[in-house]
């Protein structure tokens, strides 16, 4: 992994739930989950099943890396949940590093007030839903609460370091540091959803899933994102299917495509990636999608498995 890099490369883009059907696979049946590798740290976003492919990749990496297993390279990675609906946590159970006791993986993500992250995950994803519990995992898994007050700092040999900001001054990153923060937007149900940046050097990337715009745009996501390289936004339906009177998908807690370019317009964001597409839309109706926004192509895209993005 090249330390001065900041490369994305998507590894799950549908919302809802995966699919395996052939008329799919232009794009990709996976749920969320794309991976970053920034400043020589490996960033997963979100852990739906794109988390897959990419733990099987890593665990071949790691038996390559020596003969004699105790010399192997560890898997080493944030994880970071935007929130804990089934399709953005899908995959963790089935990440095959977390189950080799030299791996460490650190999550971080919001909860309520009143309850814990690796708690909620314990629920959700072990025990009676799966044949091990939380505390079965063999590798060394971190898992911590932050708030839209605190940021995570990432710096060579150290254990990520959770610090509050204060001012925009705290959010900058010194040398070679790479520093996370977000912010919880309650514009998707029931608890709302963290959305991230992540900068290193003078790049930044900014990833808003799972979240619906307002009338005039989302002031608050559009400070939060001012100026960014690249901008990851929830496009799950398109105008039409949103206003649909028969049955009007307002409230669901997500964007479609025209609020996405008008979030990419006001943030000034280099760089636009349509994101987490309604199970619905097989690669026909994607395909038509893409070439209604051609006129855009050069600053706008539509997310497929395997597209890759250096910054």
């Amino acid at each position: 992994m090249n330390k001065d890099s900041f490369t994305v490369k998507f590894r799950g883009v549908r919302g809802s739930y995966p699919l395996a059907k052939r008329e799919f696979l232009g794009y990709g049946g996976n749920t969320s989950c794309v991976e970053t590798c920034v400043g020589g740290h490996l960033i997963i976003l979100d852990a739906g099943t794109g988390l897959i492919d990419l733990g099987n990749e890593l665990l071949e990496k790691h038996i390559a890396s020596a003969v004699n297993p105790s010399k192997r390279k560890p898997v080493s990675a944030t994880v970071l949940l935007s929130h804990i609906h089934q399709d953005h946590i899908q995959g963790f159970t089935f990440f095959r590093p977390l189950h080799v006791p030299t791996t460490n993986i650190n999550v971080f993500g919001s909860v309520n007030y009143d309850e814990s992250l690796s708690g909620e995950l314990a629920v959700l994803l072990f025990g009676k839903s799966f044949p091990l519990d939380l505390g079965d995992i063999a590798g060394n898994l971190n898992i911590h609460n932050v708030t839209e007050n605190e940021g995570i700092v990432l710096r060579h040999g150290e254990d990520p370091l959770i610090i509050r900001i204060e001012h925009e001054e705290d959010a900058v990153p010194k040398e070679d540091e790479v520093i996370i923060t977000g912010y919880r937007s309650y514009a998707h149900p029931q608890e709302g959803v963290t959305v991230y940046k992540i900068a290193y050097k003078d790049k930044a990337l900014v990833y808003a899933t799972d979240k619906e715009s307002y009338l005039g745009g989302d002031k608050r996501l559009c400070n939060f994102a001012r100026n960014c390289d690249l901008l990851i936004h929830d496009a799950q339906y398109t105008t039409e299917d949103y206003l649909n009177s028969f049955l009007p998908k307002q409230g669901y807690g997500h964007s479609t495509f025209d609020m996405a370019l008008e979030c990419q317009k006001q943030v000034d964001a280099k760089k636009l990636v349509f994101f987490h597409f309604d199970p619905a839309y097989d690669d026909e109706k994607l395909n038509a999608i893409k070439e209604h926004y051609k006129d855009v192509q050069d600053k706008a895209v539509l997310a497929y498995e395997g597209l890759e993005i250096e910054l």
